[in-house]
């Protein structure tokens, strides 16, 4: 075994230990004959949104284990650090994921490069800040194009690469806000709705070419979603005090954010499971929150299911 599958078992063994990956099986390059093809080819990503946060995060666990990664960013200067530690094994790409050519461009460039992809995660996007009368016509169509069309774009160009090698996983990055919503971030609720349904048909289409599609669902994390990453639409006064409400109850389901540098393994575990879940929570509180919202739902449904009746003639 050459040293450097050596390392690569070795950082495989070490994240398995540590509930990182549940594939590794080989350590310090003792592996059977019939394990080293499965243990030891590694997955090759593609990942938007890479600068900062979750994209962040998993490209350095993708490459640590031994992984080879194509990250996007709109600036790729902030990947130099990576690039420095782990070479040929990370391909940094500037994108713009609103470009709909570039985004062609740049899935091309990495199957090229690395001549295979494994998972494709749609993870570049924004928070968009207001209420629904505040919002501008370009807040609204600019949150739209990165959330949704950014996303579509790049499933879009990384699909055919997929269905031709037979296999895939395609990581959706949703939020709890895609099956739930809240005052004050509207435009943010359209997007990750669009996502989600999209996402969900996708996965109905390309199931029979062993392609897995997975939308994560993350409740509050400490990143910069709601900081310098966000948007602000210009406020109506007449919104101040609903507005005031709206951010105390977004302050208690802040209260304990999420770890974006643990949400590394999270990923890890969703990508390396045989059977993948077409949707998966990331962090304590969105179970809670479905919970509730879908039980209200429910009730409502079956209170007025005589009105449904009534409708179908």
């Amino acid at each position: 075994m050459s040293a450097i599958l050596m390392r690569a078992a070795n950082r495989r063994c070490e994240f398995a230990k540590s509930g990182m990956s549940t594939t590794a099986r080989c350590c310090n390059g003792q592996c059977k004959d019939d394990e080293r093809v499965s243990d030891m080819s590694e997955k090759v990503w593609f990942i938007t949104g890479t600068s900062r946060g979750f994209g962040r995060e998993w490209t350095a666990a993708a490459l640590e284990r031994g992984d080879k990664v194509a990250a996007t960013a709109r600036d790729t200067s902030t990947l130099d650090d990576l690039a420095a530690k782990y070479g040929d094994a990370l391909l940094p790409i500037q994108l713009d994921v609103t470009d709909r050519e570039a985004d062609f461009a740049a899935v091309k460039q990495a199957h090229d490069h690395f001549g295979r992809l494994d998972v494709v995660v749609n993870n570049a996007g924004y928070g968009q800040f207001g209420f629904i009368e505040e919002l501008s016509e370009k807040d609204a169509r600019d949150q739209i194009e990165t959330n949704v069309f950014g996303a579509l774009w790049v499933t879009q160009a990384a699909l055919p690469y997929l269905r031709e090698q037979r296999s895939g996983h395609i990581i959706q990055v949703s939020s709890i806000g895609g099956i739930s919503a809240f005052a004050n971030v509207g435009a943010y609720h359209a997007s990750k709705w669009a996502l989600e349904g999209f996402s969900q048909a996708l996965a109905n289409e390309v199931e029979s070419f062993g392609i897995h599609v997975t939308l994560i669902e993350p409740g509050g994390f400490d990143t910069d979603w709601s900081g310098p990453s966000s948007k602000r639409a210009k406020p109506i006064p007449a919104y101040d005090e609903a507005k005031a409400v709206a951010q105390k109850i977004r302050d208690q389901r802040m209260s304990k954010p999420g770890d974006p540098k643990a949400s590394a393994a999270a990923i890890l575990k969703v990508v390396d499971a045989e059977k993948p879940p077409l949707r998966c929570f990331f962090g304590d509180l969105p179970i809670q929150i479905a919970k509730a919202d879908y039980e209200s739902r429910l009730k409502t449904w079956e209170e007025w299911q005589p009105v449904a009746e009534l409708a179908q003639g």
